[in-house]
């Protein structure tokens, strides 16, 4: 396989076109997006491969015996030659968005790959390959809704309802944002109120009086990848995202409608994080954007993702009914890169828009970044840091613009949310780089990854030290109301007890642990505790594969009252029977082990229960101590 070719295509006689116009280029009619006018000149991008291609053929040779042979060759078939038409098709580049989304495995520009497969029945992609986005084969069972003729509509009114999956039990057919008018003929009004359309057929019609124009309404609507969807208002978040990893959800935690970067160097278990999101997230939907990763990456999360489970009202259902994979590796077209990250941030904010809570993996926003460096090289555009272009802050700023909690358009009121959690690549775990940067300029979350973590087998190998969240204040009343009145106490202690171990370990390095205090070893031994038992977590066991909230905070707050009593013993202590941290470490072992193995919890116990588990171990505490104090 030859590696993908990206070339920038110069087109003359372009007058009347406009920017990130969608064309159509050469006899393959190729993909290609207007990114630079000059008078009628236009600069196109290509989102397919645009280099010669090899084709087998069989030629004729002589032999010294001068019998014949066949003799198998590999011929090329030229790409894109001057010269080579290009046809305008006067719209942007868009997405088709409606039912049949989930589930589906899409490359960076909307195509369907495994329809693609189907059709060419071949592993590669062909050139020019013209099929529809969304099934046009399947019926729907459409239940139209709140409207009948003489009824007006606006952008984002729901008109109708589609059963997709159990997940998504009713997808709501929405009015495009930029159409309004009165409704003048209704569809599917049997009997029963339901009947079954394909995704193309008519379902609405609206009139428009100021443009005297009737616009038909399908199941679906298309909507440009570059422009966001509009909304009624952006809100303020309320509500946290849980992850299913502890560190992540106690520690650092984030919003739904949050912005996140995790930059890690190789290995260090970037996709693990976003695919974990992706499996075990509190979102009701989940756009899984594989930008530039490497083929083997994505092919384990286009294998693994389908044989997901999940626990769905009481029922095991598959993960990708509430998830869409949109796969453009390193090996397909640059130029594909850089639209995969619109296409998915668009088909996210579909789904916002119809109420639900969103998550958009990108992975990873630095092979973004490279694929937009290569486009503005081949502009022959002054370039900046590294040789990424000036406008990379732009750029990203504008993408992570677009995550949020909103009001959404039409009726009836609804809200959605939108979070973007996007790994970095930085060279070498750089965080000085460019991308890198950029992103946390931008970003409110940081969730940092440690190579030396990595390395040794510490998995999330988050940097406790180097990480942060801005949304604390935010989330503090959330977890306290739902979860735990003391969590802002838990949480901040186990920062504490962490940064102290971190001063503490130069001093245990140079004299040795003897010489430190009895309170200065509580810290030390806890701290141990906390990143071996509390941070670390092994996705491979049946009790460790997530974590609940419930169970996240109830070890927490388990650990840190045994801390707390261990201070307060030694604190107040009489100088004549000074009580030592071995003592209690002596006295107390098993209580101690009963707080070490409440990892070991089964995470699928519902939330009442698992707090109650917990509660006893913390009044255990509590009496273990106190008859330590009156012995």
């Amino acid at each position: 396989m030859f590696a993908s070719c990206f070339v920038v295509v110069i087109a003359e006689g372009m007058s009347g076109a406009a920017m990130y116009e969608l064309v159509r280029v050469g006899h393959h009619k190729l993909v290609g997006e207007i990114i630079k006018l000059e008078g009628d000149t236009a600069s196109i991008q290509v989102y397919e491969d645009t280099c010669k291609c090899k084709q087998q053929a069989h030629i004729l040779l002589f032999c010294s015996d001068f019998s014949l042979l066949y003799y198998h060759c590999l011929s090329f078939i030229a790409g894109l030659t001057v010269g080579d038409p290009v046809l305008r098709k006067k719209q942007p580049l868009s997405v088709e968005l409606g039912p049949g989304i989930m589930d589906t495995i899409f490359d960076g520009i909307q195509r369907p790959l495994s329809d693609i497969a189907e059709l060419s029945k071949d592993v590669f992609i062909p050139r020019g390959v013209d099929i529809a986005c969304l099934n046009t084969g399947k019926l729907w069972e459409y239940s139209p809704c709140n409207f009948k003729e003489g009824d007006l509509i606006s952008g984002g009114d729901i008109f109708g309802t589609v059963f997709e999956n159990e997940i998504i039990s009713k997808h709501k057919i929405m009015c495009p944002p930029n159409i309004y008018g009165e409704v003048v003929k209704v569809y599917g009004c049997a009997n029963d109120g339901k009947d079954s359309f394909h995704i193309d057929e008519p379902v609405l019609e609206v009139y428009n009086e100021a443009q005297n124009k009737t616009h038909t309404l399908n199941l679906s609507h298309f909507w440009p990848v570059r422009r966001p969807r509009p909304c009624v208002e952006k809100m303020p978040a309320n509500q946290a995202l849980t992850t299913g990893l502890r560190v992540v959800d106690v520690v650092f935690p984030s919003v739904l409608g949050g912005t996140c970067a995790v930059p890690g160097a190789f290995g260090c278990g970037k996709t693990v994080i976003s695919q974990s999101l992706s499996k075990f997230s509190n979102s009701d939907a989940i756009v899984y954007v594989g930008c530039g990763e490497r083929g083997n990456e994505m092919a384990e999360v286009l294998m693994e993702f389908p044989e997901l489970t999940m626990n769905f009202n009481g029922k095991e259902v598959g993960i990708m009914k509430r998830t869409t994979l949109v796969a453009n590796t390193s090996n397909m077209p640059v130029a594909a890169r850089e639209a995969s990250i619109y296409t998915g941030i668009t088909l996210a904010e579909y789904f916002r828009d119809q109420g639900m809570n969103v998550s958009m993996m990108a992975d990873s926003t630095s092979r973004w970044a490279e694929a937009l460096r290569e486009i503005s090289g081949r502009l022959g555009e002054m370039p900046a840091d590294n040789g990424y272009p000036a406008y990379l802050g732009a750029r990203l700023a504008a993408f992570y613009e677009r995550a949020g909690r909103v009001k959404c358009l039409g009726s009836p009121n609804r809200e959605g949310t939108v979070t973007i959690v996007g790994a970095v690549s930085p060279p070498g775990g750089d965080f000085s780089d460019p991308v890198t940067a950029a992103t946390l300029s931008i970003v409110q979350v940081f969730w940092g990854l440690d190579k030396k973590l990595a390395q040794r087998k510490h998995f999330p190998s988050l940097n406790w030290n180097l990480s942060y969240s801005k949304y604390m204040r935010v989330l503090e009343p959330f977890f306290n109301k739902n979860f735990d009145p003391s969590y802002t106490q838990l949480k901040n202690t186990c920062r504490n007890i962490l940064a102290q171990q971190d001063n503490l370990s130069e001093i245990v390095q140079l004299v040795g642990k003897e010489s430190l205090s009895e309170d200065q070893k509580v810290v030390m031994d806890m701290a141990d505790i906390i990143i071996d038992d509390f941070l670390y977590q092994n996705a491979f066991t049946k009790y460790d594969f997530t974590c609940p909230l419930a169970k996240s905070i109830g070890m927490l707050k388990c650990i840190i009252c045994f801390y707390e009593h261990a201070q307060k013993a030694i604190a107040d202590s009489s100088p004549e029977r000074k009580m030592t941290w071995a003592t209690i470490k002596t006295s107390l072992q098993p209580t101690l082990q009963k707080v070490i193995d409440g990892k070991f919890l089964d995470p699928k116990l519902g939330a009442q229960e698992t707090k109650e588990t917990y509660d006893l171990v913390v009044k255990e505490i509590d009496e273990a101590f106190q008859n330590l104090l009156d012995a």
